[in-house]
């Protein structure tokens, strides 16, 4: 078990540990990623203040530069998360454990916050995630929630999380995650997931399923792999994010975000 973000950075930047990072260096603050030439960083920027409920920005890099300022001291987007996808006019076109050969002069980077990070705070009030519990990636899932379009980003399907608790668990979780909205915050819905578009709730479009048990409804937060969708919708001519549940892990403390 890591203790702090940047042991596990060390291990991810030298190759060692290449899985979703939820339950590692637990109360560190984790962040998706969205990578974007220039031209199109605005667009992306726009899309995201309009949209700050899947995508709540921690941090915006310099142009071409790969290192953080605000969530680590100098770490190095190219290397330290453990696996990243890269999109070229709306396909996704490779998965990569590093960004140092593709990395270009005009590359502008975005750490968006992640529902990992208040996972602990979760656990601390005895709740049960039940993704770490079975050792599984979170699962995710397309919904019919419509994102606001800015510049050349449309309207694209916001993305969830979900984690099953009982009713009084359920709203436990409410309450805790309303404190951290820079990492989505309160859950979007409750309950029957054909209320926001999805089918089959054993088949989520990213990452794995889990156990719901008799009594357990399954509460959906927003997701940052939301930018995903937006890409293929979108097609901007080169994107490259984080692999759904492999995240960037900070220095900071999720006590922090609150």
């Amino acid at each position: 078990m890591y203790k702090t973000g940047k042991d596990l950075r060390s291990d991810i930047r030298c190759g060692s540990f290449v899985e979703p990072t939820s339950g590692h260096a637990s109360g560190y603050v984790q962040a998706n990623l969205v990578v974007l030439p220039q031209d199109w960083a605005w667009d992306f920027l726009l899309f995201a203040q309009r949209n700050p409920k899947p995508c709540p920005v921690l941090e915006v890099g310099d142009i071409g530069s790969p290192f953080t300022s605000k969530l680590a001291d100098n770490a190095d987007i190219r290397t330290d998360i453990p696996k990243y996808r890269i999109y070229k006019n709306g396909e996704l076109t490779a998965e990569v454990t590093d960004l140092q050969n593709c990395w270009q002069p005009d590359f502008v980077y975005f750490l968006i916050g992640c529902s990992f990070s208040f996972e602990l705070a979760l656990m601390k009030a005895s709740l049960e995630i039940r993704n770490i519990t079975e050792r599984v990636n979170v699962p995710m899932y397309i919904t019919n929630i419509s994102c606001q379009e800015a510049g050349r980003f449309k309207s694209s399907p916001m993305v969830v999380s979900m984690r099953p608790f009982i009713a009084k668990d359920a709203i436990c979780a409410v309450e805790i995650t309303s404190r951290f909205p820079h990492v989505h915050g309160s859950p979007v819905h409750l309950g029957d997931p054909g209320f926001i578009g999805i089918k089959d709730i054993n088949k989520p479009d990213y990452g794995d399923a889990v156990s719901i048990k008799p009594q357990e409804i399954p509460v959906f937060w927003a997701c940052g792999v939301t930018p995903q969708l937006a890409a293929l919708v979108s097609k901007p001519p080169l994107m490259i994010t984080h692999a759904p549940g492999y995240m960037f892990v900070s220095d900071i403390k999720e006590e922090e975000l609150k």
